[in-house]
């Protein structure tokens, strides 16, 4: 048996993680405050993105199949969704703890800035992609600080800067994320 997980609306994704929607448009989320997960006796999960979702995993909970290709992953690192993708889990029936944090968006967040217009430039969004972005101790705690200064803004009153910043604070995280890419590229290639 198969189920069909889409991912569509933030307040839902907060809802399934016990944490509390502070944007409608997007979210970081800290997967260690979800309850247990446990997905039954089906043989796999297919999450169906409408959202942009980054994941840093802090734990394995099964294989993730990408396209035809398994996603090369593993706890610590970070994987890339963009909306209309689709990534498979085997479920191994045994529950787990999620652990990890992620960020979440809708493409409507960043309509009309900067990052609109350069977000197909990151190409570990795309579909042919299937490596995860391993990183060091360092380059996490630049993707936390990321993650705290998104949040920072979540947790602000809506002002006429919020959009711009949020968007800034994803744009600038996603740099980083460019950055950590090319270098696990030139370490492997040598």
């Amino acid at each position: 048996m198969e189920i069909l997980y889409p991912i569509d609306n933030i307040n839902d994704c907060n809802a399934a993680n016990n944490h509390k929607t502070l944007h409608p448009l997007v979210s970081v989320i800290d997967f260690s405050k979800a309850n247990l997960r446990n997905w039954g006796d089906a043989t796999s999960i297919k999450f169906r993105y409408g959202l942009y979702c980054i994941y840093l995993k802090d734990v394995e909970c099964g294989d993730i199949r990408y396209g035809r290709n398994y996603y090369d992953y593993q706890a610590g690192t970070l994987v890339f969704f963009a909306p209309g993708q689709v990534a498979e889990v085997e479920n191994s029936g045994v529950s787990y703890q999620p652990m990890g944090y992620g960020l979440i968006f809708h493409p409507d967040l960043i309509q009309g800035t900067s990052l609109s217009k350069n977000i197909d430039d990151y190409i570990f969004f795309s579909y042919k992609s299937n490596e995860a972005l391993h990183i060091s101790d360092d380059e996490r705690q630049m993707v936390l600080g990321c993650f705290s200064k998104i949040e920072f803004e979540l947790k602000q009153p809506v002002d006429k800067h919020s959009k711009k910043l949020i968007a800034s604070n994803i744009e600038l995280f996603l740099n980083y994320c460019e950055r950590f890419y090319d270098r696990q590229f030139i370490t492997r290639e040598k």
